[in-house]
């Protein structure tokens, strides 16, 4: 799982059927340990996540699954708000 703060939307007029009624955003990872940037990514939304917020996202076939669209062209879903986030360095 990746975490990652929302940084915008995607709006397609037109797309692949089975993404029809799925909202889309614009995802940058986070990596708290090394600082590291990293390239952003489109996730589809499941919660109701919203711009700013620091999110918990699944990749691959685990997010088909949890949409129960296994045949969808869907690589990132959200499936959590992060409250906070503790990382130990030591």
């Amino acid at each position: 799982m990746i975490i990652g703060r929302i940084v915008g939307n995607v709006w397609a007029t037109r797309k692949e059927d089975t993404l029809n009624g799925l909202k889309f955003l614009v995802i940058k990872p986070m990596d708290h340990y090394y600082d590291k940037e990293l390239p952003t990514f489109v996730a589809v939304d499941t919660i109701g996540a919203g711009i700013g917020e620091i999110v918990l996202v699944t990749k691959g076939s685990s997010a088909r699954k949890i949409l129960g669209k296994d045949n969808a062209p869907i690589d990132a879903t959200i499936v959590g708000i992060i409250d906070s986030v503790e990382i130990d360095k030591e």
